[in-house]
């Protein structure tokens, strides 16, 4: 497990803190052709090996290095400006399944599934999905009967911010509620209220403070009987 972290210490070290933004903008601009980009490539190579710093597992290093520039590249030649923020996470994405490949190819380790997919893992996974794009499609029918976009037309917001919020807010009080800090889901009550005041004096809209209410209170409702539930399961089932 050790060179699993350093591999992707090594990473976040290269790819977050190593890499000036003018370098990203050259990359973008000359493509194959700035050197930043081979610069960067080495940066990768050079920490690898440092944190390994073990010669048996020189394979690893040059995979890593290999690996690295073709998805570099490839991403620099395909990306548009439209889906640099796309590329962005795949591109990451990419690299860490890179590196676990690395890992459990030139390692003894051994990769069991077993050991990852299990009832508890399993349940796990289905409620933080079913807290998000579920939930707020369930909060929208149940606000349908009301004309929502009426209310909050004259309100600027950032695209879908809202959608995003809850669903970050309940994956928050379920991770709150299964390690059983319930005082963490009151402070999360407390903050948003705080920011939301200031909206509500400022709109005086007893219809809106009424929408505003009834929907983070649902959100965190299902939030906190979804983290109960699998509390309960995983405890006594």
């Amino acid at each position: 497990m050790i060179v699993l972290i350093k591999l992707l210490l090594a990473h976040i070290i290269g790819d977050f803190f190593l890499q000036p933004k003018k370098w990203v903008k050259e990359k973008e601009q000359k493509k194959l052709k700035s050197d930043k980009l081979y610069l960067h490539v080495l940066i990768h190579v050079v920490l690898t090996g440092i944190f390994l710093w073990d010669i048996s597992l020189w394979p690893i290093v040059v995979t890593i290095g290999i690996t690295h520039l073709i998805i570099d590249a490839t991403k620099l030649l395909i990306q548009k400006k439209k889906t640099k923020r796309l590329f962005f996470f795949i591109d990451q994405l990419l690299h860490i399944i890179v590196i676990f490949l690395c890992y459990y190819l030139y390692t003894e380790s051994l990769f069991n599934l077993n050991d990852i997919v299990t009832e508890n893992s399993l349940l796990l996974l289905v409620c933080l999905l079913f807290l998000t794009v579920p939930v707020s499609i369930i909060m929208k029918i149940i606000f349908a009967k009301w004309n929502i976009e009426k209310l909050t037309k004259d309100n600027q917001s950032l695209e879908d911010a809202g959608k995003y919020i809850g669903i970050l807010e309940r994956i928050l009080v379920f991770i709150f509620i299964i390690f059983n800090h319930w005082e963490a889901v009151g402070f999360l009550i407390t903050a948003k209220s705080v920011f939301r005041f200031g909206d509500l004096k400022k709109s005086k809209h007893r219809k809106l403070t009424e929408y505003i209410l009834i929907g983070t209170l649902i959100s965190f409702g299902i939030a906190i009987i979804t983290g109960i539930i699998y509390t309960y399961i995983i405890t006594h089932v």
